[in-house]
């Protein structure tokens, strides 16, 4: 294993005054997953104040001594550093309610979440892997260390965590984790709402996110309540080969693995089983569900305290998400107009995952509308085409100056003229702006 030279001068420091120090967690487990890992976090044997004499010469930051962490900037860069340690009880599903220290590495293995999680290292002793935790990444699973109720019971946040690597990695979760998963899903209340969605943000982007969803789908429902109704609700319509969960997640494993387009195809048919109506063939709609799941994704993603900007595009792209798009040029400037470039983009993927996600159209054909749309976009632009009023070649003070009376008809007229020249039935040009508007008062 390679450490950077920040971790590498910490286990250095710390042994050479004669404390126990390794890296451990995620780092170890990237390392031998072969993937570069993202953040370096140690711990010793060293006591708080042990490590604050042992960096006295050291910019540190004094994180959570009374837990026994405390972090080290090397070069700008964090490092925590930990007492070894084990944990006291969790009344509350998340803190421990006090902690003691130890000297032992493998007994602050033993409070870890997960085996692939409680690998430690260091450059004498190699790796130290008391709970199979290697092993386990050989066998591509999530298990937890010790009893998964008790380790469960200890961190709700840790079952949003086990589905979170096991949609990232590709993993399997072992039964008796699984089984506590579904057990204690209801403890999940006592997480703040910041940090599910981080776990929750992480999942839906993970590779096997469909996977994830379909199995633990009354996890998802319990943070989000309002989308249990769509589990087994069948759509009665030729066009959807699925009830309206399945539908979901097919869709959402089809967008690219973004916050905002994965969230957006989570919530994007959530309105379907509150719009449902029946025809006299029997045959299933769902007219107006944009907007009652748009409705539906502000109340969850409101919930989940997501942030203003996410909030907005999410809520846009959910009630436009099944508005007509074309390669028609005239077309194309239009919802250019309406949406702008990035959001016109984001509705190109949301509907190339939703027509994935139908399983009643090939997926050569969604991708190849896909690809059509994208190249359309992409001539239109080239041209630099005017499709918005500062595109366009007068603004209010020409017109004013031209004798377009102030007030309501300048806007009007701007309007009006924006529209013809997306139309192609006037050039972009300011004379002949200025010659049609009047026309536009008629």
């Amino acid at each position: 294993m390679r450490l950077p030279e920040g971790a590498a001068f910490i286990l250095e420091r710390l042994k050479s005054h004669g404390y126990a120090s390794y890296v451990v967690g995620g780092c170890v487990r990237d390392a031998l997953m072969g993937l570069e890992p993202k953040d370096f976090d140690v711990c010793t044997s060293a006591l708080p104040d042990q490590m604050q004499a042992v960096f006295a010469d050291c910019r540190v930051i004094e994180t959570g001594l009374k837990h026994g962490t405390l972090t080290v900037l090397y070069d700008h860069v964090p490092y925590e550093v930990t007492t070894f340690r084990v944990d006291g009880a969790y009344t509350d599903h998340r803190h421990p309610d006090g902690v003691t220290f130890v000297s032992d590495v493998t007994a602050d293995l033993s409070r870890r979440d997960f085996t692939v999680n409680a690998m430690a290292w260091n450059p004498e002793t190699g790796l130290v892997d008391a709970f199979g935790g290697q092993e386990d990444l050989n066998r591509k699973l999530i298990r937890c260390v010790g009893d998964p109720e008790t380790r469960f019971g200890e961190d709700a946040l840790r079952i949003l965590r086990a589905l979170r690597f096991a949609a990232v990695y590709g993993f399997a979760i072992e039964e008796k984790t699984a089984a506590a998963i579904h057990d204690l899903k209801g403890t999940l209340k006592d997480v703040a709402a910041e940090r599910i969605r981080v776990e929750l943000a992480k999942l839906l982007c993970g590779r096997a996110a469909e996977d994830i969803l379909r199995r633990y789908s009354d996890v998802i429902f319990t943070l989000m309540p309002p989308l249990s109704p769509m589990l087994g609700f069948d759509q009665r319509t030729p066009y959807h080969r699925y009830d309206v969960w399945e539908h979901t997640i097919r869709a959402l494993a089809a967008a690219p693995a973004t916050e905002t387009l994965r969230l957006t195809m989570l919530l994007h048919d959530s309105g379907k089983p509150d719009s449902f109506t029946l025809d006299e063939n029997g045959v299933g709609h769902a007219h107006g569900h944009p907007k009652r799941s748009a409705e539906i994704a502000r109340d969850v993603l409101t919930q989940l305290r997501v942030d203003n900007a996410t909030l907005d595009r999410v809520l846009l792209l959910v009630a436009n998400h099944d508005y007509p798009l074309t390669p028609d040029r005239r077309i194309i400037l239009r919802r250019l107009n309406r949406f702008g470039e990035e959001v016109l983009r984001q509705l190109i993927e949301v509907h190339r995952a939703d027509g994935m996600g139908k399983g009643t159209v090939s997926e050569e054909l969604v991708e190849d509308w896909a690809q059509t749309m994208r190249r359309a976009l992409d001539t239109v632009l080239a041209e630099k085409p005017c499709f918005t009023l500062k595109d366009l070649a007068v603004n209010g003070s020409d017109l004013l100056t031209a004798g377009i009376p102030k007030g309501k008809a300048v806007g009007q007229c701007l309007q009006c003229l924006l529209e013809q020249v997306i139309d192609g039935k006037l050039p972009n040009d300011r004379e002949a702006l200025l010659s049609a508007a009047p026309g536009c008062l008629e």
